[in-house]
């Protein structure tokens, strides 16, 4: 894992941990009048962790497994696969560059 992922995996994972801390006494039913604000508490909680558990893990592997299955139907067709765009990167980083002298 590059820094750059890292960083903004620390970033996620320290806001949704916050977020969380802050709904679970609600969601426990601590405090006055919590019987009819903790069944929204619980679905705020069920929700991040879900959402929480799809972007870190589900989705980096689905991404993976497409992948792999774009490179065996390649090796079928025996066309190129374009490799993905890492974060950070452009469309204009891949163009080759122009000649030196000519006009555009």
């Amino acid at each position: 894992m590059d820094e750059q992922t890292r960083r903004i995996a620390r970033v996620f994972l320290m806001t949704t941990t916050a977020m969380l801390a802050g709904m679970m006494p609600i969601a426990a039913g601590l405090g006055s009048g919590s019987e009819a604000r903790a069944p929204m508490a619980i679905a705020v909680v069920g929700g991040l962790f879900t959402s929480t558990l799809l972007t870190l893990v589900v989705v980096p592997v689905v991404f993976t497994y497409m992948d792999d299955l774009q490179k065996f139907f390649a090796r079928f067709t025996k066309a190129p696969v374009d490799s993905a765009l890492m974060p950070g990167e452009d469309l204009a980083s891949e163009r080759q560059p122009e000649p030196a002298g000519s006009v555009t």
